[in-house]
């Protein structure tokens, strides 16, 4: 029988779906997320020649970054975004700066169909570096109002722990 990435149910050929997630800050769900961004990390290429074959180009590992993600939500009057968003800098200025609490670790779970955690990444010192409060409003339009975080952080990891959950019946 063919590999197909999964040991435990060996039945199953279909990968997970990107629409069942659950994201977590403050070890709780944060309520309403319906897109997050992809985890993404880039590591620059540092190049050199040798200096009696310097035809061609030798290769090594730089520095890596890890990209902003994007978390969007409906509107509600739940104010988590909000508050986090404010943490970093308010209309009042630098002295409203929360300097211990503006970063956090996040949690995000890919869960299967049954809504059983598959696949966790912890997200390491996240921070709001940008914050949509208000959508642009259109009368003519017919859609969800959304608010929208960009998370700034450091790097993430694979929660290796997390195994393959059962699905048997």
């Amino acid at each position: 029988m063919a590999n197909t990435g999964f040991v435990v149910n060996t039945h199953r050929i279909d990968p997970y779906k990107n629409f069942k997630f659950k994201l977590l800050w403050d070890g709780k769900p944060v309520l309403g997320v319906s897109k997050v961004s992809a985890l993404k990390r880039t590591t620059e290429v540092v190049k050199h020649r040798s200096g009696g074959e310097n035809s061609f180009d030798h290769k090594s590992p730089g520095r890596s970054s890890y990209e902003a993600v994007t978390l969007e939500r409906g509107i509600t009057h739940d104010l988590e975004f909000e508050k986090w968003a404010q943490l970093v800098h308010t209309y009042q200025g630098d002295p409203s700066m929360d300097l211990v609490n503006y970063k956090k670790d996040l949690t995000l779970e890919v869960l299967n169909e049954r809504g059983q955690v598959a696949i966790r990444y912890f997200l390491f010192r996240c921070w709001v570096s940008e914050f949509t409060a208000m959508p642009d409003l259109d009368a003519n339009a017919n859609a969800v109002a959304i608010e929208h975080l960009k998370i700034e952080l450091e790097g993430f990891l694979r929660d290796e722990a997390t195994t393959e959950p059962s699905e048997a019946a």
